[in-house]
């Protein structure tokens, strides 16, 4: 198996990687939850991390670009080196919290020891956005993710067809994405709005489907995203949200609701 095959090297050194979680351990150890490149996401266990004195202490942030030595053979390896490679500062306020939503989802989505290269170095790709005083609408960059991440594990259909029939899209008709059935077309009563029912344009997710396929597909993803109309935006972004629920087993999202929670006040 390959996680047997994973876990057998005595030492990995230098491995980029991503915290994306972490608790106590005994008094003064961390474990922590880390997205790497080539191994996927893997539990570590930083010994000492917690004590004042520790060079581990101020390097195991979320959400900041690292190099790591790590070893061990167990579910739970041990961290032997972290280093912080720069490139950008922490994100802040909005940004801050959309990018702990990232990291709860791949701590629901990914399983542990599967690598998934290209989608890690899209989420380096999207942290390093939400650090930039310039980065676009936080709205499009969060369903730019979402969608990559959804293709990359294989949970999102084609969206250039229906998925039961195959038929491709027309690009002024209504069509919706369920997690049971997938992207269906959707009538609409009384010529409504598109948006009144929570369905998106058949060239919205046509663009959207091209954009994935791309070279750049989180890139050409997000500039789609950017100019959808209000209502397909807000479809979409339901749509989303109850696949992604769906998917990860929830209701509610915790970093969603401290979101929409801390917007209300």
């Amino acid at each position: 198996m390959a996680t047997s095959k994973s876990r057998q090297a005595s030492r990995i050194s230098g491995e980029p990687a991503f915290v994306l979680h972490r608790y106590p351990w005994s008094e003064s150890s961390l474990v922590l939850e880390v997205f790497t490149r080539h191994h996927g996401r893997i539990a570590l266990m930083a010994r000492g991390a917690r004590r004042p004195t520790s060079n581990f202490r101020p390097v195991l942030l979320p959400l900041q670009p690292l190099r790591l030595d790590f070893g061990g053979e167990s579910e739970v390896r041990s961290l032997k080196g972290a280093d912080w490679v720069g490139g950008h500062v922490m994100p802040r306020g909005e940004a801050l919290l959309s990018g702990y939503y990232l990291n709860e989802l791949l701590m629901r989505l990914l399983a542990r020891d599967d690598p998934h290269p290209a989608l890690f170095d899209l989420y380096r790709q999207t942290v390093h956005v939400l650090a930039t005083d310039t980065a676009p609408a936080m709205t499009s960059v969060l369903r730019a993710f979402e969608l990559v991440l959804l293709r990359d594990i294989g949970l999102l259909p084609a969206l250039d067809q229906q998925t039961l029939t195959l038929q491709p899209l027309m690009a002024e008709q209504a069509y919706e994405l369920s997690a049971e059935g997938g992207l269906r077309q959707v009538t609409r009563v009384h010529d409504e709005p598109v948006g009144t029912r929570g369905v998106v344009t058949g060239q919205a997710w046509s663009d959207l489907h091209a954009a994935l396929d791309s070279h750049s597909p989180w890139m050409d993803t997000l500039r789609v995203c950017a100019h959808l109309s209000t209502e397909d935006r807000g479809s979409l972004q339901t749509q989303l949200r109850a696949l992604l629920h769906h998917h990860c087993g929830v209701a509610s999202l915790r970093t969603r609701q401290l979101m929409v929670e801390l917007q209300s006040l």
